[in-house]
């Protein structure tokens, strides 16, 4: 038995023990710090720590713990439909710790609402971007009688609630990490990397709550976010919702052909790709094909020729004349309804707004110029915006019913981020993403595999495009 009393401490986004010695049977979490000679272990197991001493009847004092009980005076903008009340009593059955998957415009943020009420802690809400950040604090003001704070963006202010972005919570968690009782990680897909994930592993949160329509990741490591937040609790797709909760969607893939002096550009570039591959002996369906593509790229004359080459045949599959013609077409037929127009490149996307006098949002237009092009774009004063990627997440726009999608990544996750931003019910409101795809090239693989989710296996794909014309309306 240890004569010292058992005092656990927050330090730097760690735990430490005082009172134990070596010879001490610490919880399997913590090691052995020859530095301080103390028992040491990573700040999220916390919760863990406390339990196994309680389980143990083993006397200690609880210093690391500075986050306060609160009870939020609250008013619901929204009753909670069925799935979202479902999907709270899911989380706390499971020890209000894990993951609620649900499509954009489902309402996860009223889910988060009902989630802080209940726990009754101060609360930390991490999200992506400035922009998400503004909103949640516009929210919470709105919904709540208590003092929100913001940490980003040249705010450094701490409350009741607290909203502040994975950078600056990777930036402060290990001062603020025992800060809050409940940590809220809004577009949690995003935690898993390198650095973000810090911002889950310094907090001693006891209570965690991920939300996002997309959880899946290209390097496959969302299966950590079990680790930093909890399991998947509840999932719903935006096909299980849709008609009675969001917009009722069709998507409809349309496909276009090269031109005779495109395709004899497109075939002669990808020969020299491919032959460059087959000499070097790469193949880019292994897991590092890519990378050694790169590699070998930059090493001669050839490599750089073969690098063009790639370039030169992607950037006429993605941004073909046809393209622009179907756009126009579609702009057209839709020119009563709010439309995004996505592609893969900033240079289509101002292409475009200089063609149809259309507003172009990139991550090189500012934040004033954004704001007021998104508040003209939901008063309708603005019909159409252009964009790459910038707008697939952290927007509210509300009344966008016609998604078109140019170009992209093989990435679902985009894919169903793009049709999200359509999918907010209003009156009537019949949402449509058009996929827009380049025949015999590279691009309808890249299509298989982003449309390989369930929300996009009922979709249409009508081909040639006389036919969708005549045929689809």
């Amino acid at each position: 038995m240890n004569a010292q009393k058992l005092v656990l401490r927050f330090q730097a986004g760690t735990l430490l023990l005082d009172g134990a010695d070596r010879s001490f049977q610490a919880p399997s979490t913590f090691c052995w710090d020859e530095r301080v000679l103390r028992w040491r272990a990573p700040a999220w197991a916390y919760r863990q720590t406390v339990r196994e001493f309680i389980r143990r009847k083993l006397e200690f004092e609880d210093a690391a713990r500075a986050y306060q009980e609160f009870d939020f005076p609250t008013k619901l903008l929204f009753e909670p439909r069925p799935y979202q009340q479902q999907a709270i009593e899911e989380w706390n059955r499971a020890g209000r710790r894990g993951v609620i998957i649900l499509p954009t415009g489902a309402g996860k943020s009223l889910v988060a609402q009902i989630a802080i009420g209940e726990t009754k802690r101060t609360t930390l809400i991490v999200v992506p971007t400035i922009d998400l950040m503004n909103q949640w604090y516009d929210l919470l003001l709105s919904c709540f009688q208590a003092e929100v704070g913001l940490i980003g963006g040249g705010y450094y202010e701490l409350g009741a609630m607290t909203v502040t972005t994975y950078a600056s919570a990777f930036r402060f968690m290990e001062r603020l990490g025992n800060q809050f009782g409940l940590v809220i990680f809004d577009e949690c897909h995003h935690l898993p990397s390198y650095i973000h994930r810090y911002a889950s592993e310094m907090s001693i949160a006891p209570f965690r709550l991920g939300l996002t329509a997309t959880p899946e990741r290209t390097d496959g490591e969302e299966s950590a976010l079990e680790h930093l937040i909890g399991p998947t609790v509840f999932r719903r797709e935006a096909h299980d919702l849709a008609g009675e909760y969001l917009a009722d969607y069709s998507v409809v893939r349309v496909q276009v052909q090269l031109s005779r002096e495109e395709r004899e550009i497109y075939e002669r570039e990808r020969a020299v790709f491919k032959k460059f591959l087959q000499d070097k002996g790469i193949g880019l369906r292994s897991l590092d094909g890519w990378q050694r593509f790169i590699a070998a790229s930059a090493r001669s004359q050839e490599g750089r020729r073969a690098m063009m080459a790639y370039r030169e045949s992607k950037r006429i599959a993605l941004g073909t004349d046809a393209k622009l013609r179907v756009l126009g077409e579609l702009l057209a037929r839709h020119r009563r309804e709010r439309t995004l127009i996505f592609t893969a490149d900033n240079d289509t996307v101002y292409r475009i707004s200089e063609k149809f006098f259309i507003p172009a949002i990139t991550h090189q237009t500012g934040i004033k110029e954004r704001r007021e092009w998104l508040e003209s774009f939901n008063a309708g004063d603005v019909p159409a915006l252009a964009t790459s990627k910038v707008l697939n997440e952290g927007v509210n726009i509300p009344e966008a019913a016609v998604a078109i999608v140019l170009s992209g990544s093989g990435s679902s996750r985009e894919h169903i981020q793009r049709l999200g931003r359509i999918l907010r019910k209003q009156p009537d409101k019949e949402a449509v993403l058009y996929e827009v795809i380049t025949s015999e090239t590279t691009e309808e693989q890249i299509s298989r595999r982003r449309s390989e989710a369930e929300q996009f296996r009922g979709a249409r794909y009508e081909t040639p495009l006389e036919e969708f014309w005549q045929n689809s309306f």
